[in-house]
């Protein structure tokens, strides 16, 4: 039981690190957020085999859809931005 909670927060402190990190970089932004939703339907799986109850897998499944979509409408958008500014680093007015 407790290696999947280890496998979880090392998916979280990666992601984590990754979406600090990578504040420029808009595709390892996105993979950021994918690796933290993995985590967290790991998390959801591990629990649901451990309390024995099948509605944590229906959840996954509407979780791997959310993250299916959430990957094709940020792909569609990193296309977009490439065409506009044609770079996919962040433009970053900070100082």
């Amino acid at each position: 039981m407790l290696n999947f909670f280890h496998l979880t927060l090392i998916l979280i402190s990666m992601a984590m690190g990754g979406l600090y990190l990578s504040r420029h970089h808009l595709i390892q932004l996105i993979m950021s957020l994918e690796i933290l939703l993995m985590s967290n339907i790991c998390s959801l799986v591990h629990f649901s085999v451990f309390l024995d109850d099948c509605l944590g897998h229906l959840w996954v499944f509407y979780l791997l859809v959310i993250a299916a979509t959430e990957t094709a409408i940020g792909l569609a958008l990193i296309v977009l931005y490439y065409k506009k500014y044609e770079t996919i680093m962040l433009l970053s007015n900070f100082n």
